[in-house]
């Protein structure tokens, strides 16, 4: 191991930094990001998708003392793991950090919380410190890259992310780190190929890769000899998956910047990609008073990424995760229902043959952004059936650090996601406030052990 090399100095950030380092406002960003996060992989229990992974995980596990998220059940820690992290993303629901276009926290917090039912005493402040840190690596990772995505980064960067902050939690020293970051990149795993077909595939790649950190902080703790370089090494992570990367001046910037105060909230179950063109249909359609059945064409013009990522043409029955993450269906709905619901990708509403007719006038254009990460600005035009044009121009979308979600939109979203589990699965309201007070006050609670049952 070469003393100072990119594996170094991101361990040394990992095992020094302490919850007293965190400002207010980084400690306030963690908190309201491990709500969201709960409460999104609780929605997610209800998908169907979610319960086929449960059934197949419970016929090879007798049971254990991590939590599944919305269900009266516990599995084995790598398995729970392995459920929560494919329930945080399945709905395209959970938190993001643009610039790196990383969904850390989908691999990240499973892995903590099962490392918390595990073994009793540990704080909240340690929980948020292992957050902010985990964090700080996945999205590292993410904005080193100079290129577009040739690799899922939520699944790749995030296990990375998650060996990072359970190796915050367990007390590592800085060579195990990097030795467990050795034994995840010999798992990393993360094609985008789930994503072109819009499969569950995508969601289960996450699933993998936070398994994957559990199973590496475990051998990091063996005598088993792993790599120097997973990192920076001619074969490793960076050179493997990112090819063309700058990391230096973001490992002058750990310490100083923290990355979860960069993330955005999902205010709608879709691809963040969608989310400016959503934003800016419905602003048009609520301030001109426009009546669908006027509306001639829509056109979303933005950056590369976005057209990469959602720009999918409209299929007449397509599967959820497909759905998810194509503009003209979501635009559709929008258009069709002046809002948009996890309910959205269920059985009839996929089928609805309205949703195909309306997701026709939809078509998407790329503008000359040089940036290949970049979600905004987005220009969303609106021409009717009469000749009318309306035109809108999102710089920064809703639920970003520029423009943040209210507490009052934050614990509305809290309780619609605790609110799509089934009935006798569904905590009873008055705990939801209480279980949404005391995650609120994380930093309060001295162990968070029986918080997560």
């Amino acid at each position: 191991m070469t003393t100072h090399s990119a594996e170094w100095r991101l361990a040394k950030h990992v095992v020094s930094t302490r919850y007293e380092d965190l400002t207010e406002h980084t400690i306030n960003c963690a908190k309201t990001f491990i709500t969201d996060t709960l409460s999104v992989g609780i929605a997610g229990t209800a998908v169907p998708q979610a319960q086929q992974l449960l059934e197949a995980l419970k016929s090879i596990d007798p049971g254990g003392p991590v939590a599944i998220w919305g269900a009266n059940l516990g599995l084995s820690a790598p398995n729970a793991i392995m459920a929560n992290a494919f329930n945080v993303h399945c709905q395209e629901y959970d938190c993001v950090h643009e610039g790196a276009v990383v969904h850390a926290m989908a691999t990240l917090l499973p892995v903590l919380i099962a490392q918390a039912q595990s073994r009793e005493g540990i704080s909240g402040k340690e929980l948020i410190t292992a957050v902010v840190v985990g964090i700080d690596v996945a999205c590292t990772l993410g904005l080193a890259a100079n290129q577009a995505m040739q690799f899922f980064r939520p699944a790749t960067a995030g296990g990375f992310g998650a060996v990072a902050g359970l190796a915050k939690l367990r007390g590592l020293a800085l060579d195990q780190v990097i030795a467990a970051w050795g034994f995840q990149l010999a798992q990393a795993s993360g094609t985008m190929q789930g994503h072109r077909e819009g499969r569950p595939v995508l969601p289960l790649q996450v699933s993998f890769n936070a398994r994957a950190a559990w199973q590496s902080c475990e051998l990091a703790q063996t005598e088993l000899q792993s790599l120097d370089n997973p990192i920076s090494g001619e074969c490793g992570y960076l050179a493997m998956f990112e090819r063309d990367f700058t990391l230096e001046p973001l490992l002058d910037e750990l310490g100083r910047v923290w990355r979860i105060d960069e993330f955005s909230h999902k205010p709608y179950p879709s691809g963040r990609a969608t989310h400016a063109g959503v934003e800016g249909l419905l602003n048009m359609l609520r301030e001109h008073k426009l009546a669908t059945e006027s509306i001639k064409s829509v056109v979303v013009t933005g950056p590369s990424l976005i057209s990469r990522l959602v720009n999918r043409p409209p299929l007449l029955n397509p599967s959820p995760n497909y759905a998810r993450l194509c503009m003209p269906y979501v635009l559709a709905k929008i258009m069709q229902h002046g809002h948009l619901e996890p309910k959205h990708y269920f059985d009839d509403e996929l089928a609805d043959p309205q949703t195909f007719e309306l997701a026709q006038k939809v078509t998407m254009r790329v503008d000359d952004n040089p940036d290949p990460n970049a979600f905004t600005p987005v220009t969303i035009e609106v021409v009717l059936s009469n000749g009318q044009v309306f035109q809108t121009k999102i710089d920064n979308m809703l639920a970003s650090p520029k423009r943040p979600l209210s507490q009052q939109q934050r614990e509305e979203k809290f309780m619609q996601c605790c609110g799509l589990i089934d009935d006798h699965q569904r905590t009873g309201n008055k705990n939801l406030h209480e279980l949404y007070a005391n995650l609120t006050a994380l930093d309060k609670v001295s162990d968070v052990h029986d918080l997560f049952k």
